[in-house]
């Protein structure tokens, strides 16, 4: 899947009312590019905002609080989620609620869909009383879980037969940038709907970018996040290191963080991890998961991924600990297991 790695310049979007629906027009400007950035964002006003009936589903630790952001801006949001009293605190803001997929998307415009794995993606969207059963042509449907691409054409296929639009649109970032609508979107499928979305994703992101086919998204966000988790597991052996040789694991973290490797997970989770505290922002089976399709990806066209391959294996290691839903950096404890077990 080869990705244009040229970024252009965003192209400001403005919503026109229209009789029917808002995804019923052509693009305004005829667009060649393949891959875009929204650091430069046109924000629209809240009437326009207001007159697009946004429907998300999905209330866990990543959904909630994007949704809330589409409240807060004024977003006439509708949700659903399996467990309805995860509902009640965004109902309780303002938003409505529907008892199934199906009943969101036949009242809303566009549809946000935040789920935990393929499967959860897949049942939502095209089981029984699924969101497609309820959306039809002119609306929009945008699946910004983290599955892989077959799962996501999958989905896609099912979406356009109805005459819907499709749009994959996989998140980087974790349970704090969604609170403060930092998040990362990698987005593609229909050009129309990544047009019409994008005032939406701004309010919940801080970038996004459109990277053509469906499934170019899918596959950036399993490289991103089996990078992200290898360089924990690397990042938590050093950690142990430092401890065994008798230096001191929190002038390890400051000087990492001053440094070129620095990354703003080993300031923010390192810490934590030295007291062996693990506070939920993103699951450690979660992790697992990403890792376990990125090595799916890699095989499928023959790349080698040794360590991701090892690092997938701590993360198996920890979650047979019973630490599937504390956060990833968990996976230390897998290597002080290993330890015990030598010593």
């Amino acid at each position: 899947m080869a990705l244009c790695s040229i970024f252009c310049p965003r192209i400001p979007v403005r919503f026109r009312p229209k009789p029917v629906s808002p995804f019923l027009s052509k693009p305004m400007f005829p667009i060649s590019y393949r891959v875009y950035s929204s650091l430069q964002s046109t924000p629209s006003t809240k009437d326009e905002l207001g007159s697009v009936s946004i429907g998300f589903l999905g209330m866990g630790i990543m959904g909630s609080p994007m949704a809330l952001n589409l409240l807060k801006a004024g977003c006439d949001v509708t949700v659903w989620n399996r467990t309805k009293s995860k509902c009640d605190p965004l109902v309780g803001l303002g938003a409505k609620y529907k008892s199934s997929p199906e009943e969101v998307t036949a009242a809303c415009d566009l549809t946000f869909a935040m789920l935990a794995d393929p499967e959860s993606a897949i049942d939502v969207a095209c089981g029984k009383n699924g969101a497609v059963s309820g959306i039809s042509s002119g609306k929009g449907y945008v699946d910004v879980s983290t599955v892989d691409a077959a799962s996501s054409i999958l989905i896609s296929k099912q979406i356009k037969d109805t005459g819907a639009l499709f749009l994959e649109a996989p998140v980087s970032g974790s349970k704090k940038p969604a609170e403060d609508g930092q998040l990362i979107f990698l987005t593609a499928g229909d050009k129309l709907l990544y047009e019409k979305a994008a005032p939406f994703l701004d309010i919940m992101g801080k970038s996004r970018f459109y990277l053509g086919e469906v499934g170019n998204g899918a596959a950036m966000k399993l490289v991103v996040n089996m990078i992200m988790g290898s360089m924990m597991a690397s990042f938590a052996e050093g950690i142990l290191l430092s401890q065994k040789v008798g230096l001191d694991p929190n002038v390890l973290v400051e000087v990492v963080s001053q440094g070129a490797i620095n990354a703003p997970m080993y300031s923010l989770k390192g810490p934590s991890m030295i007291k062996s505290v693990y506070p939920t922002a993103f699951p450690l089976k979660h992790q697992q998961k990403d890792m376990r399709l990125a090595l799916g990806l890699a095989e499928s066209v023959s790349q080698s991924t040794p360590i991701a391959a090892a690092a997938n294996e701590l993360y198996k290691v920890a979650k047979s600990y019973g630490l599937s839903d504390e956060d990833f950096s968990a996976v230390i404890e897998a290597l002080k297991a290993a330890r015990s077990q030598q010593s």
